[in-house]
């Protein structure tokens, strides 16, 4: 059991060096401590109620289901849990798409024990580590359109496009049926008079729908 005053850490990545490295860093702090550290989300996920995580040090591209899937699964079951994301590039365009799916920041995989303890306490302080030009796109993606035609679910739907998702993995993603999806993108065509998917992308980007 960690000490009442340390904050709960859990962390999940695939590379088992990083990982090594990471829990050493994080159990060699006075506030923080790794509960477990996990190769893939789904294991992470599967012990949340176990490990009751006030931290979850995340890659973002991991085997199996990937940390933008998982940030967006533990903030569901496990809402009061900050993610911070790991990544190989510090501006990579994933690491966006992670913060709108529930993480609170970032850090990079070749972070040193400053910066990794850093991050920690800036989360923990309700700050958010990341880079400018992230900080910038989240800022940018409140600007969408208050006049859209489309619902949340829809624009949920046609954002998932634009990352080049197909039918099946969206409908994996917002566990929803195949169908459902189908239904959702043919509205979206209908509301945008658009009849395929790059019209639907280019109406989108120019009314900025998304």
């Amino acid at each position: 059991m960690a000490p009442a005053f340390k904050k709960r850490v859990v962390l999940v990545e695939d590379d088992e060096e990083i990982r090594n490295s990471f829990t050493l860093i994080v159990n060699s702090s006075s506030k923080f401590m790794v509960m477990n550290a996990y190769g893939n989300c789904e294991d992470a996920i599967s012990a949340l109620n176990n490990d009751r995580p006030e931290i979850v040090l995340m890659d973002i591209e991991l085997p199996g289901m990937n940390g933008i899937k998982g940030a967006r699964i533990i903030k569901d079951k496990y809402p009061s849990a900050e993610i911070i994301m790991v990544t190989v590039y510090e501006d990579s365009d994933l690491v966006f798409e992670a913060l709108k799916a529930g993480a609170s920041g970032y850090i990079t995989k070749s972070s040193n024990y400053i910066e990794l303890l850093s991050a920690l306490e800036e989360i923990t302080k309700g700050g958010a580590p990341m880079s400018s030009r992230i900080a910038r796109m989240v800022i940018d993606n409140f600007h969408v359109n208050p006049n859209s035609p489309l619902t949340k679910r829809e624009t949920e739907i046609l954002q998932l496009i634009s990352e080049g998702k197909t039918y099946t993995q969206i409908s994996e993603e917002l566990f929803i049926s195949k169908e459902t999806s189908k239904t959702h993108i043919k509205n979206i065509y209908s509301k945008l008079q658009v009849n395929s998917k790059a019209e639907a992308l280019a109406k989108a980007s120019q009314e900025k729908l998304i």
